[in-house]
């Protein structure tokens, strides 16, 4: 006899989780100077209008799969639509999942080390330059990459050898308000600077001379992946949701926190970056480079930066933890290995599959190879010098990630049978049981979120470049 699936043990206790998966160091790290890289407000506004359009759309078509399979990623496909080829929509999430975790985890080392750092001493009133160079020791050093990343994988494997409630939930229960309370004490002292006034400026006001094409495909491309859609992350959380719980409300909250902590974090960076004369289109250097060397200068920088680095560990675990649970709960699910056999296996393996990325900085020979063995590929869509770290996250962000929601919208609007979709969408919901918000929601879903993924991807893969079009 089949085991009883696991469920959530409260509604809150999904939200945070999935809030969780869906921020990380995309929220943190990536929407900040995304946003300083196209002027600000305009964007964070075109972001906004593509979290309601495209995002939400297909965060409900993806916890919907998941709580009407009640099955992870390929079985859930499997028993929708049996003989057919719609679970390799699954196995997309399966290797993302892999893919992604392998070299996220080597980023969020990086944050581990700088707690470290912060403790040490080596941030907190040390001169600024010198604290923007550390960087630089760190991304060649590969015992220290090596090393944290190690760290990083044991801490996510014994979270989700716990279980959906005992290991998932618990954590993101107590990960999720913790990120927020220290978000919100770091929003109280940005208020003080001098550059706060700036920073909101800068973030929401709306300059519309400044919105190019490229502005609105950036949007387009940060509100699908801040979301963890895509990957199964949806998919895998809502098979363990009740029927009874309310699909529509919690996809909408879901993506009103992770909308949240992203402008939080745009509104904790920009007034440092304004009141020190740090420039907001940096770029990824924001984070681990200019943002330390500002907290050197900072009354009690050392705790500050302490804080910040530790909101950045707790944002990327939340996303690390739906990852790897996404890869395990197929092996749990497919082949019937234990929940301990396929973390501890996965987790190994995901493990050395992010050594080369450790690596991609510290070893000349092996780096120094490897982009020249990928330089004619990547050089067809004007992309070039990418390491293994590189070359993962352009696969995963630019291939699998669109081609997984692009599945997802697809299934949900055109292969679910209208019925079932209706019933689904409606069960424990009152916004669901409203003619006017599905009808509009099935619209987004076989429309336009299938047209804004497949223009997003060709833009991100340098399609349009290539063709001279932007």
């Amino acid at each position: 006899m089949a085991a009883k699936r696991a469920q959530w043990g409260s509604k809150l206790g999904f939200i945070l989780a999935a809030a969780g998966s869906a921020v990380g160091l995309g929220n943190v790290w990536k929407f900040p100077y995304v946003t300083g890289q196209n002027g600000g407000g305009a964007f964070v506004l075109l972001y906004l209008l593509a979290i309601v359009l495209v995002g939400l759309p297909i965060m409900m078509g993806e916890i919907l799969i998941g709580r009407m399979a009640q099955k992870s990623t390929v079985s859930a496909f499997r028993s929708l639509a049996p003989k057919s080829a719609w679970p390799l929509v699954g196995w997309l999430g399966v290797i993302a999942g892999m893919i992604i975790l392998s070299y996220y985890s080597v980023v969020a080392g990086w944050s581990l080390h700088y707690i470290y750092l912060s403790l040490s001493g080596a941030i907190g009133g040390a001169d600024p330059e010198a604290v923007k160079e550390l960087f630089g020791g760190l991304y060649v050093d590969t015992t220290a990459n090596l090393g944290w990343h190690a760290v990083f994988m044991v801490v996510t494997a014994v979270i989700v050898i716990g279980g959906v409630q005992q290991g998932v939930e618990r954590a993101a229960t107590f990960l999720m308000p913790a990120l927020f309370l220290m978000m919100t004490a770091m929003l109280v002292y940005a208020m003080t600077l001098p550059g706060f006034g700036e920073a909101v400026d800068f973030i929401f006001g709306v300059r519309f001379d400044q919105v190019t094409g490229a502005t609105v495909l950036e949007a387009l491309g940060q509100s699908f992946f801040t979301l963890s859609l895509g990957m199964g992350a949806m998919l895998t959380y809502g098979s363990y949701l009740s029927k009874q719980d309310d699909l529509v409300t919690s996809a909408l909250s879901i993506s009103a926190l992770d909308t949240a902590v992203a402008l939080m974090a745009s509104l904790v960076l920009f007034p440092i970056t304004f009141s020190y004369g740090i420039d907001p289109a940096d770029g990824p250097g924001l984070v681990f480079q200019n943002m330390p060397a500002a907290f050197a200068q900072l009354p009690g920088g050392a705790l500050w930066s302490t804080a910040f680095f530790l909101l950045l560990s707790f944002a990327a675990l939340t996303s690390s933890i739906s990852l790897l649970e996404v890869v395990a709960a197929y092996f749990i699910d497919e082949r019937g290995w234990t929940r301990r056999q396929a973390v501890i296996v996965l987790g190994a393996f995901i493990f050395v599959l992010g050594v080369p990325s450790a690596l991609s900085g510290g070893s000349q020979a092996f780096g120094a190879g490897f982009k020249d063995l990928t330089a004619p590929v990547f050089a067809i869509v004007g992309k070039e010098g990418m390491n293994w770290f590189d070359t993962f996250d352009y696969i995963a962000s630019n291939m699998l990630l669109p081609l997984g929601g692009l599945g997802i919208a697809l299934f949900s609007a055109w292969r679910m049978g209208e019925r079932a979709r209706r019933a689904e969408i409606a069960a424990g919901s009152t916004l669901g049981k409203i003619e006017a918000l599905y009808l509009a929601w099935l619209q987004l879903l076989r429309y336009l979120v299938p047209l804004a993924i497949v223009t997003v991807m060709l833009y991100a893969l340098g399609i349009f470049k290539l063709l001279g079009l932007i």
